[in-house]
């Protein structure tokens, strides 16, 4: 099995790679700085040959467009693609929130996971049981939103739960299955460390859901135990 893992370097990301790793899969870690990843270079002693590190800038398409390229020029397949990189601005409060932070959340949460998963169509169409799968957050769900927060963020996540269902309308007919998960509250570096759940709980859970995961899901929002939540 071949993973591509974006925001790799630290939190959910790395706990990805490890997992997935632990597995026996091979994993393509994109990150924007591959030569500050630290933990990711300790994990390439511990796999040698089944990590690869890539750069990746999700707000710069010609990145997004040159790492498709490679994996197309050898004719490679992806199994699995995991959406997970994004950014959060914190201290946000009603009348001093920037268009640069909801345009920066904006090209880094929904537009970049979205034009990551077009550009890689092809590998994916060419996976075993491929699946493209969005980290995204009950933050994102308007329905279940009752107080002001973290605006950038939430209006950016729930973009990529639309970028989600139109991926997933346009990618079943290549047989790719997609949609997202909220990993819950996660002790990261977005998290926080008074969240209620360790990477590794997350991370498992969500691995569990993806990969049992069947074709009802298409299109779906749901938590890490695969319920499903409400848009």
């Amino acid at each position: 099995m071949r993973v591509l893992v974006t925001g790799a370097n630290r939190g959910l990301g790395l706990e990805f790679c490890r997992q997935y790793l632990s597995r026996g899969a091979e994993v393509l870690a994109a990150c924007r700085k591959p030569a500050s990843a630290a933990a990711l270079c300790e994990l390439l002693a511990l796999h040698p040959g089944r990590l690869r590190v890539l750069p990746l800038e999700l707000t710069d398409e010609r990145s997004i467009v040159e790492l498709a390229r490679e994996l197309d020029r050898n004719g490679d397949a992806l199994d699995r693609l995991i959406n997970n990189a994004g950014v959060l601005v914190s201290g946000e409060r009603f009348g001093a929130v920037s268009a640069e932070a909801l345009v920066q959340s904006f090209r880094v949460n929904a537009a970049g996971p979205f034009l990551l998963a077009q550009a890689l169509a092809g590998a994916l169409a060419r996976g075993v049981r491929p699946r493209a799968v969005s980290i995204s957050s009950s933050l994102g769900s308007i329905a279940a939103t009752q107080r002001f927060g973290t605006p950038s963020y939430a209006i950016s996540k729930a973009a990529l739960n639309m970028a989600t269902r139109q991926l997933a309308l346009a990618l079943e007919p290549r047989g790719v299955l997609c949609f997202a998960l909220s990993p819950g509250w996660v002790r990261t570096d977005m998290g926080g460390p008074e969240a209620e759940l360790g990477v590794d709980e997350s991370v498992g859970a969500m691995i569990d859901f993806l990969e049992r995961a069947g074709p009802e899901a298409a299109g779906g929002f749901f938590d890490r135990h695969g319920s499903p939540l409400a848009w």
